[in-house]
């Protein structure tokens, strides 16, 4: 372990199966929740364009997996003292300047109120001041009405849940399913699948970003920090605003095999959209409309940040 700052930082191997073999696993295994679901290995598409509208045009070069403080920090009750840079944890993880995709709980000290960040940026470096095109949804504290918009800060507070890679184009695996007949949603499944294949001797994560093509997706905003203890999962859903918003939405999303060990979030999924929708994606509502087009690579290491002291299990999904 070496400490950065008050950060811990600790950095675990990851197994890296090949990816003809990894496109195999997650097929059988989303085709058990889905009509149709096909995963191939092919060379990543410039995904600055639409529809996936990312600061870098691919997710290759160096990936590997980077949680961040954890839900502990926000429940029971807010460590508002727990802040973070997306700048530095591209340092932390060794690839600065790196690009950075991912779930995470938005800059409260820059905007006023909790929110959910949809991170996508590619980080300062030496030549490059980067280019931050993270998004935030949050509740207006007026009326309470959803706010989708950029993030005007790099920070962020509390937890984070990241793929950082070099943001180069190369081999990726592009993961298609639609029609669900299970009751797994499109990243448990593909989640499901590989602890299934895996099981716990094998420690494997992925990243990577897919559109929720058609369909509607439950989603939930975080309201502003509660002031009483949320000390059960009927608490924090409680607390908690869902909402049922609509295809099409552009998810970043982060999930491991299990946990080893580590006090990690097995996955972290939020998204935004065109139509100004977004927030922590939960699931498709209605499974014969759901439709899904993605692109995942493997990362080869997991790096555990500022892991929390005192934790539990409350307010992970």
């Amino acid at each position: 372990m070496a400490g950065n700052g008050d950060s811990t930082i600790s950095r675990t191997a990851m197994f890296v199966p090949s990816m003809e073999e990894l496109a195999e696993v997650l097929q059988r295994g989303l085709r058990i929740c889905y009509e149709n679901a096909d995963v191939n290995v092919v060379d990543c598409p410039d995904l600055t364009k639409e529809p996936f509208h990312q600061a870098s045009a691919g997710i290759c070069g160096s990936p590997r997996l980077a949680d961040v403080g954890g839900v502990p920090n926000l429940v029971p009750l807010v460590k508002r003292e727990k802040k973070y840079n997306l700048d530095e944890v591209a340092r932390q993880v060794d690839v600065p300047g790196g690009f950075i995709i991912g779930a995470g709980a938005g800059p409260c000290d820059a905007i006023g109120v909790n929110s959910e960040m949809i991170t996508n940026i590619k980080t300062k470096s030496e030549h490059s001041e980067g280019d931050n095109q993270t998004h935030i949804a949050l509740l207006t504290p007026e009326d309470g009405s959803v706010c989708l918009r950029r993030s005007p800060s790099r920070d962020f507070n509390l937890l984070g849940n990241f793929l950082v890679s070099e943001g180069k184009q190369g081999k990726v695996l592009e993961v298609k399913a639609s029609i669900r007949r299970g009751v797994d949603d499109f990243v448990t499944a593909m989640r499901t699948a590989l602890h299934k294949h895996y099981g716990k001797e094998k420690f494997i994560g992925l990243g990577g970003v897919f559109l929720m093509v058609e369909g509607m997706a439950k989603i939930h905003i975080m309201p502003d920090f509660s002031k009483t203890p949320l000390n059960t999962e009927e608490d924090v859903n409680r607390w908690l605003q869902f909402f049922d918003f609509k295809g099409p939405l552009e998810c970043a999303s982060v999930f491991v095999s299990h946990d080893p060990g580590l006090d990690l979030r097995v996955h972290h999924t939020h998204c935004f959209s065109q139509h100004g929708q977004g927030g922590h994606y939960h699931y498709d509502m209605n499974g014969k409309a759901a439709s899904y087009h993605g692109y995942f690579i493997p990362a080869e290491w997991m790096y555990r940040i500022d892991p929390p002291q005192d934790t539990h299990m409350v307010g992970r999904d």
